[in-house]
Order: structure tokens, then sequence, then C-alpha cells
């Protein structure tokens, strides 16, 4: 049914901030603007794919494993930047969600994702139930939560890591500062999708003490229960919780929440 031309969207006049990498804030971006919002990309991040020879070697044993698992769309581009992702016949090829799986797709690749799309909804999987002696191949970015390997040797899965990308720290430039400060003379109507506790501690560390009493005044979503108590921790009190990570999710729980 077309919305009625002098009717509010649910988040009119609100900017959603988007932590997401340089160059990757169009999902969230379109997410928002359907919703009636504005988007204020603050990438604390750039995606620099490892093409090094150490990194190709790791990544071809990683390939060969009998189970395979993808952390993110960022793992899947890097990997297939290096060296095209196939399955072998009889190879299990996990996607930590959505988003991921997609990329998978897109590539020809046949791949599962978990219904939790996080490392514990992973870990929960059938496919990795029993593990002890097999070989997984996990294709992933450096740093992060590092919680799959040490899970999965608890198993007693072989685990072949091939860290394909690096999330390279940046500043945010004054001009975008001053766009925040800006956004932030009114934090009611501001909100933060919580996707990545690195991501947002990264941002919170940058941040000019006058602008942390007012940032700590706005709306976050977060991705998941663990993400919560991550801003809860960090001193936001107006919380809510998405049932995963992807940007339409994200603002539906908004809504839900705040609007």
């Amino acid at each position: 049914m077309p919305r009625i031309a002098n009717q509010a969207l649910p988040l009119q006049d609100w900017c959603v901030l988007s932590l997401r990498p340089r160059n990757q804030h169009g999902g969230l971006r379109a997410a928002a603007a359907r919703s009636g919002a504005r988007t204020l990309a603050l990438s604390p991040f750039a995606i620099e794919t490892r093409a090094d020879a150490a990194t190709r070697a790791a990544l071809a044993q990683a390939l060969g494993a009998e189970v395979v698992l993808y952390t993110s769309p960022n793992a899947v581009a890097a990997a297939a930047a290096i060296r095209a992702p196939k399955a072998s016949r009889g190879q299990q090829v996990l996607a930590v969600g959505s988003g991921t799986l997609r990329a998978l797709h897109r590539l020809g690749v046949a791949a599962d994702a978990p219904g939790r799309m996080d490392s514990e909804g992973l870990l929960a999987m059938p496919q990795l139930a029993a593990v002890a002696s097999r070989r997984i191949g996990l294709v992933t970015g450096a740093g992060g939560r590092d919680r799959l390997a040490p899970a999965l040797r608890l198993r007693g899965a072989v685990v072949l890591r091939a860290d394909v990308y690096a999330r390279v720290p940046q500043p945010l430039p004054p001009k975008r500062l001053d766009a925040l400060a800006a956004v932030l003379a009114d934090p009611r109507q501001v909100l933060l999708p919580v996707t990545s506790g690195e991501a947002l501690q990264h941002v919170l560390v940058g941040l000019p003490a006058p602008l942390r009493k007012p940032f700590a005044r706005i709306a976050v979503v977060a991705a998941s229960a663990r993400l919560a108590d991550v801003a809860r921790a960090a001193g936001f009190r107006r919380i809510a919780i998405a049932t995963d990570a992807r940007p339409a999710s994200l603002l539906r729980a908004a809504v839900d929440a705040f609007a």
C-alpha cells in the first residue's frame, strides 16, 4: 500500500550513525532511508585484503579442509580476490550469517548458516558438534573476537586459520567530528546500531571529551544480547536488541523500541 504523502515515517528526523567499515555503509543507509532517517558514516576501520605468500598458503590449506567456515562477507570477498572459493565433493561450507551466505551463493558456493547469526550460533550447528580430529578451515580477518578457533580446538578439531583481511583503524576526520557534534546537539533522536564490539570501542576511544556525555545518551540497537551488554558496560542506557545484524532487523527493532 503506498504511503500517504504527509504521513511521517517511523524514524523521521532521526539520524543513524553507521560504524560499518569505510565504503560499506550502503545497506544500512538504504534501510535508514526507508524508515525516514538520514545516516552519518563514522567508519572506525577500512578493510584491507591480505595477499602475501603466507596468506595465500594459509588460505589454500583452509580451503582444503573437510569443513570451511567463513566469518563475514569481507572474508568471502577477500578470499575470492586471492583464490576463487570452490566446495569440493563432500566438503561442508558454513557461513556465520545471511550476508556471508549470500556472498558465497553469488560465487556459486553452496553453504549453510545458523539461525542465530554469530559465532555462538555457528558453534551450535550440528555440523560442528562432533569435530574431533577433523580439519576445519577458518576464513576470517585478523583481530576480532577469536571465539571460533579456541572453541573448535577444545572440541578436538584441527583448525586451519587464514586471516585474509585486516581491519585498518581510521581516525575520524575533523569534518566528520563536526557533523557528529551537530547531530549530538539533540541526542534523543540519534540511533547507533552496534554489530561489532571492536568498532564501538574504537569509536569511543577516539571521541573528543565534549562529545562523550551526549554520545552516551543516544539510542543503541545491538545485534545480540552480548553486544547489548557491551553497550551497557560502555555507559549507554537506551538499548534495544535486534534479532540479528541485518540492517532491516536492526532498524525494525529500533522502531519498535524508540519510535
